[in-house]
């Protein structure tokens, strides 16, 4: 099977995504870049049921190389993203928290400093159909200089230069809005964290992180 590396990799995202409660039946949608093909959830499949050689292979512009099923109907974000990102990967969910803050906030408000590896300011894409090239451009432009976004009324997208690094970004969005919720449900204005506190963030952040000796 061609790049089964990449296909089992998406497998094992969606069933991260179904499991740690970031989508709910088949929402949300996966894809990981590898040269010039992407291999991409198919539309409409239980999780369950998804196997590495029903992940589809699609080309740059959309054609399917080895793909058994539909795609994703979000296949033009996806490829939007790779199109106009360094991307090589896209996590799209309909998590909880992330969903119900893009309805009330054109940006995620800082709360906390794990937004500064997000790039700062998450920015809310405005509503547009699914599967939509008004989406696609919706959230090219949300993801300028970020790497993920919420889409309002939605859910959320981020991205990475592999599929783990993008799924982390993904529970990391969902805590901060989580907390950004909770924020805002209170009276009284929220105290939130300034851009150069952000930026001495991401800069104190950039090099967190150890592996185990010999590893």
């Amino acid at each position: 099977m061609r790049y089964a590396e990449e296909r089992a990799a998406v497998v094992a995202t969606c069933r991260r995504m179904v499991a740690e409660r970031l989508v709910v039946g088949t929402a949300g949608n996966v894809s990981v870049r590898a040269g010039e093909l992407v291999a991409v959830t198919p539309s409409g499949l239980d999780y369950a049921e998804l196997t590495p050689e029903l992940v589809g292979l699609h080309r740059l512009d959309g054609e399917p190389v080895d793909a058994p099923l539909a795609p994703t109907s979000e296949l033009p974000m996806h490829l939007a993203v790779y199109a106009g990102t360094g991307a090589t990967a896209v996590v799209h969910t309909h998590s909880t928290a992330a969903t119900a803050l893009s309805c009330l906030v054109d940006e995620v408000p800082a709360v906390h400093y794990y937004l500064a590896p997000l790039g700062g300011g998450v920015r809310v894409a405005p509503y547009a159909p699914y599967g939509t090239p008004e989406l696609a451009d919706a959230v090219l432009h949300a993801l300028h200089g970020r790497v993920a976004c919420l889409l309002a009324n939605h859910g959320a997208v981020t991205v990475g230069p592999s599929l783990s690094a993008a799924y982390e970004r993904a529970r990391q969005l969902e805590w901060v809005c989580e907390v950004a919720l909770r924020v805002l449900a209170t009276p009284g204005p929220p105290r939130l964290l300034t851009p150069d506190q952000l930026a001495d963030a991401a800069a104190r952040l950039a090099g967190y992180g150890q592996r185990p000796p010999g590893r």
